[in-house]
């Protein structure tokens, strides 16, 4: 019996042993094993398991959780879905007047951009409008979220990565202050009426380095119209500077450049801005669509959208179980999409708001992995191409440039303070195909930990079973 003992000992052992080269990568590293879950199988339904360890350990997924988001999105919508952006109006259009209001109704489309507005002043343009007497009516009632502009996660308050989303979303929420410090000039990129711009800037000649070579500044935010306060001392051999930030609302910015687009159209329309609900009786004039979700979730993935990973998680939110779309819907249709099509494992799962920029979103190195499998199995390269290509784009167009991972690798990479996660797949060198996934939450640095995950799917590249 003891000798029965033993031998299931020394099996168990055998089976769930590591991989020598990643014993010496993770001691190089010196970060603890029990900070870390490496979970690397062979694609497949009946792939073998490469490497497990604490793959069913909860962490912080940090940003990889976006690949949850847009698989379900892509499960749910399809690759080729494009978000509707909807004008419409009560009154009546005669030579060329439209003698009523303007109703503009958003479904939270993340990328409206001021090329899509000039879109739609032509295409009313084209049904004959030149003027219009009433208002322009914006309605965001298709989500119901908080009215704050930030989330507020970090001090960087005003950073794009915060915003937060809204139905009724243009330039993804970014304010853009164009400064030109030989002319000694600033402006607004866009025309915008909902904040104000004080400048106190000194431009001094002195080399464009140090202190002098950025602008200082500050926002007042707890006003009517906020005020950015442009301020110190800037050298006028620097280059153009644009500053980005999370300053107003995004229904507001959308106002005051339709109007400029509708003026460079030759339409009138001098009406002001009122938030309101379309009303049934209201007649559908046009229906702008934005880019694809393929496009749409490869943004979100290779460079880390925040913003639009908010916003596909709400808008799936509204279609699984009606708008108006909720945090809380939001996040119950990620998990039920998934789960419908068998993409899920059991594991402790908390989505949170489906960007990662969150302490309470909770996953397992072991769940990611499966769901890459089933990613992968349904959808093959092209969901592999929606994320970062290793040395080609997104997040990991430097990390492995120059490297034999280069163009080996679709990842998608996610990093908080003193967490450091990357998933997806890697090719071998003899073309087998894996998926990795690799979460890190250490106090030994995030640096540490980038390079035990280089250090793996290098390895990986080069593996030959």
């Amino acid at each position: 019996m003891k000798s029965v003992f033993i031998l299931y000992f020394m099996l168990t052992a055998w089976v769930f042993a590591l991989p020598q080269a990643i014993e010496n990568f993770i001691q190089k590293s010196t970060i603890p094993k029990k900070d870390m879950s490496i979970y690397v199988k062979e694609v497949g339904k009946y792939g073998k398991e490469i490497v497990s360890l604490n793959a069913d350990t909860t962490r912080t997924p940090a940003s990889v959780i976006k690949v949850l988001t847009t698989y379900a999105a892509v499960l749910k919508l399809g690759f080729e879905y494009r978000f509707p952006t909807k004008l419409y109006t009560t009154g009546d259009i005669d030579k060329g007047v439209l003698d009523g209001d303007l109703y503009i109704k958003g479904f939270g489309d993340p990328t409206l951009k001021s090329k899509d507005l000039e879109n739609i002043a032509k295409a009313l343009k084209s049904i004959g409008i030149r003027k219009i007497t009433g208002k322009i009516i914006i309605d965001r009632s298709f989500f119901r979220v908080s009215s704050k502009n930030n989330s507020g996660f970090d001090e960087h308050t005003y950073s794009p990565y915060n915003a937060m989303p809204d139905a009724m979303m243009y330039n993804e929420r970014i304010s853009t202050i164009c400064v030109i410090p030989k002319r000694k000039d600033v402006r607004k990129k866009e025309k915008d009426g909902s904040y104000e711009i004080i400048n106190k800037l000194k431009i001094v000649d002195k080399p464009c380095k140090g202190r002098y070579s950025w602008p200082g500044f500050r926002i007042k935010s707890d006003e009517a119209i906020p005020k950015v306060i442009l301020q110190g001392k800037l050298s006028k051999h620097c280059r153009e500077q644009n500053i980005c930030k999370v300053i107003t609302k995004p229904y507001l910015s959308f106002y005051y450049a339709l109007r400029e687009k509708f003026k460079k159209e030759g339409i009138e329309a001098y009406g002001n801005m009122r938030l309101r609900k379309v009303p049934q009786r209201a007649k559908l004039l046009y229906t702008h669509y934005s880019q694809t979700l393929e496009k749409i979730i490869s943004i979100t993935a290779k460079k880390s959208n925040n913003l639009y990973a908010r916003h596909l998680l709400l808008f799936l939110g509204a279609k699984t179980y009606g708008a108006p779309a909720t945090l809380s819907k939001g996040r119950r249709a990620v998990e039920s999409i998934l789960k419908q099509h068998r993409a899920l494992i059991k594991a402790e799962l908390e989505i949170d708001n489906g960007s990662g920029l969150s302490r309470t979103a909770k996953l397992t190195a072991k769940m990611l992995g499966h769901m890459l499998d089933h990613a992968y199995e349904r959808y093959g390269q092209r969901w592999m191409d929606t994320l970062s290509i290793a040395g080609v784009d997104g997040t990991i167009k430097k990390r492995f440039r120059g490297t034999v991972v280069k163009k080996r690798a679709w990842m998608k990479t996610g990093t908080l303070k003193r967490t450091k996660n990357i998933g997806g797949y890697v090719r071998s060198i003899t073309g087998q195909l894996y998926e990795v996934v690799i979460l890190v939450q250490s106090r030994r640095g995030n640096w540490r930990a980038a390079q035990l995950q280089n250090d793996i799917l290098t390895w990986l590249v080069k593996y030959r079973g």
